[in-house]
């Protein structure tokens, strides 16, 4: 099983369910990130909510940091599950 392999029909259904819980945790990620920019935008506009438009900026930029870091996460999850075979085979190239 390479990283970042989107073929998932060769997976067990365990590794399936796993896979789809973290890109839905990344997609959740994605949307909150996206509607904390869109807000802070808005906010951005009255000077009483600068500094809370601020902080939905900083915090959106964390959680858009964080998208490749669930993404590293999950592929070393998926591979402490079992596919040393695969990995051993994909360092030796």
């Amino acid at each position: 099983m390479p990283y970042f392999q989107r073929d998932l029909g060769t997976r067990p259904p365990s590794q399936r369910k796993l896979y789809a819980l973290y890109e839905l945790t990344y997609t959740l990620i994605d949307v909150s990130a996206a509607l904390l920019f869109l807000v802070g935008s808005i906010m951005f506009f009255y000077d009483s909510l600068e500094i809370p438009a601020i902080w939905c900026f900083v915090i959106g930029s964390a959680l858009f940091a964080f998208k490749p870091i669930l993404r590293i996460i999950r592929e070393i999850h998926l591979a402490s599950r079992g596919d040393f075979e695969g990995l051993a085979q994909r360092f030796n190239g």
